[in-house]
């Protein structure tokens, strides 16, 4: 009720990390949100999300969406838990929304800096798979995942888990 929101349909906002502003009607504050789902796994409930580090586009490596400096994003709107009954018809989902200052803040602070994940990344390349990392307990944290062999743009990820985001405080599930 404090709350009301706009959807953004300019593509060259939307290449900024914005697809929705959220107002607060009292503050008369908005916020910038972008929309991330795992449409990949619809009727399916996955405890984590993948954080994109990195990318390929035509052979060469981009930044991925997480740490990408020329986003205004302020907070993710991770879409999980996506159930459809029939074909392009969606049932239910849930939303955590994700502010992204503070978790880039938190994973500086256990030492997975941009450039320290850049490092591990560029050791690493040619794997394909799970890759634990000693800053984050990969069953109740998080790891990365490095995806060479079965998506086009070869994505490397750090998959965290939704628990934990809401636990060290940088993101709230909507209910």
């Amino acid at each position: 009720m404090h709350y009301c929101f706009e959807r953004v349909f300019h593509l060259k906002k939307q290449m900024q990390g914005i697809d929705l502003i959220l107002k607060d009607k009292h503050l008369e504050k908005q916020f910038l949100v972008d929309e991330k789902a795992q449409l990949d796994y619809v009727n399916e409930s996955l405890p984590t999300f993948a954080f994109e580090l990195f990318y390929q586009k035509n052979g060469i490596q981009k930044q991925g969406w997480l740490f990408d400096a020329s986003k205004k994003t302020e907070f993710y709107a991770l879409v999980t838990g996506i159930y459809s009954d029939e074909d392009g018809v969606f049932t239910s989902c849930n939303i955590t929304f994700v502010n992204r200052e503070k978790l880039i803040q938190h994973i500086e602070e256990v030492g997975l800096s941009q450039k320290h994940l850049e490092g591990i990344i560029s050791k690493n390349q040619n794997i394909h798979g799970k890759l634990n990392l000693e800053q984050l307990n990969p069953k109740s944290e998080g790891y990365l995942f490095f995806s060479t062999k079965n998506k086009a743009e070869k994505p490397v990820n750090l998959i965290l888990k939704l628990d934990y985001l809401i636990m060290i405080g940088v993101a709230k599930r909507l209910v």
